[in-house]
């Protein structure tokens, strides 16, 4: 089956895709249903079940990650394995990796050496603590990154302990972030007609996703800690029972406050010493969350919801995962959308967040199954049936 692209955005663009776990395959996955023609290049069968890397290839995750790829058995530790990589790479726009640092340098396929096979390549690669320094060569993982990146110190309820957050949001922000950096590549290369290097890591994703957090301290010097569901700026901001579970209510800046304070029946406030600016707010957090937690408890969650938005408070059930897809906003964005797989069932994929309206993405090929294209990649390249059926032998391909 040749390319089929998933969008018209990059269709004329080739990526060679060396990524495992999750960081990677998320950077590719951006591009991929983008329409670039991603080439998925794995470890032969025989050769990853002697090295026990073999994961549930029809699971959901991996399902998930590479939808919108063709995949290439190849064996890049062997001389005619790399001879066949580098015949893909004189054709190829971007080679994506998330080994180790020091692994490419090995395998002979850094920068420096796809370079000269062609100088338009880019070579993006995410390590998790990044390319150079005392830390470079360590395995990284996402929760060492969410800890010592500063995230688990400021997740969680007050005094409870580090917290991991719910996603591995590390890897997923490296992932998106070289992606981005991958565009910004491309655009560049249109006036310079070169490629480059560009890299990420899990820790540097993860420290620039503090945001205002990190300038807290850059600036401030103060070191922010766990508040829970509390806003730490913005008060009252936070979590607030009901009588049939729990809501969040953002009440930001004057006009929403004096508009809270009216529809929950409470215009006193408006006058009260202890709430009665910003800083009386934040010093009386505890006090004011107990006052709004004992109203907000006397009705039903879509009760709350309903009066608050029709004064423009902003309010929002917190939902399971079954109820965010059940959510009639979330269906109308058409959030979830079927692919029908290699196992011949039609699942359903959460679709790319970004809708570009002439040109949408969309799930076009189903997760490929391992070496699934790689005659039709390799007879591309000129190779023959008998040529193939000699690198098999030889656990090349």
């Amino acid at each position: 089956m040749p390319h089929l692209p998933a969008a018209t955005v990059l269709n004329d663009i080739t990526v060679l895709d060396l990524t495992r776990v999750r960081s990677g395959p998320t950077c590719v996955r951006q591009l991929a249903d983008w329409g670039a023609d991603v080439i998925k290049i794995e470890i032969p069968e025989a050769l990853e079940a002697q090295g026990g890397l073999s994961s549930n290839r029809h699971g959901s995750d991996f399902q998930n990650l590479h939808r919108n790829k063709r995949s290439l058995s190849l064996n890049l530790k062997d001389k005619e394995g790399l001879r066949i990589f580098n015949q893909l790479v004189e054709k190829a726009d971007i080679v994506v990796e998330n080994y180790r640092p020091d692994v490419k340098n090995r395998l002979g396929i850094d920068y420096k050496n796809l370079n000269k096979v062609n100088q338009r390549i880019i070579l993006a690669s995410i390590s998790g603590f990044g390319q150079f320094g005392p830390y470079a060569k360590r395995p990284g993982f996402d929760q060492i990154a969410q800890g010592m990146g500063g995230l688990m110190s400021i997740t969680g309820l007050p005094n409870q302990g580090p917290v991991r957050a719910g996603i591995p949001i590390a890897d997923l922000t490296a992932g998106i972030f070289c992606a981005q950096g991958i565009l910004l590549a491309l655009i560049e290369r249109q006036s310079s007609g070169i490629g480059q290097w560009l890299h990420t890591s899990l820790l540097e994703a993860q420290i620039f996703m503090l945001d205002f957090q990190s300038a807290r301290w850059l600036i401030d010097k103060e070191i922010p800690w766990q508040a829970g569901n509390n806003h730490p700026t913005s008060i009252p901001t936070g979590v607030f029972e009901t009588s049939d579970g729990y809501m969040n209510i953002a009440v930001a800046g004057g006009p929403i406050w004096h508009r809270f304070c009216e529809v929950i029946g409470r215009p006193e406030w408006l006058e009260d010493q202890n709430y009665i600016d910003s800083k009386s707010r934040s010093d009386n957090r505890d006090l004011l969350n107990q006052e709004i937690n004992n109203i907000t408890k006397t009705e039903n969650t879509e009760t709350w919801i309903e009066k608050l938005n029709e004064v423009g408070v902003p309010c929002g059930a917190i939902y399971n995962i079954e109820e965010v897809f059940s959510d009639p906003q979330v269906q109308e964005l058409k959030m979830a959308q079927p692919l029908s797989t290699n196992s011949s069932t039609k699942s359903e994929f959460v679709r790319q967040p970004v809708n570009l309206t002439r040109t949408p993405s969309s799930f076009a090929v189903s997760p490929p199954e391992a070496g699934e294209h790689t005659e039709e990649i390799l007879f591309d390249l000129g190779y023959t049936e008998k040529d193939i059926k000699e690198l098999r032998s030889k656990g090349i391909v």
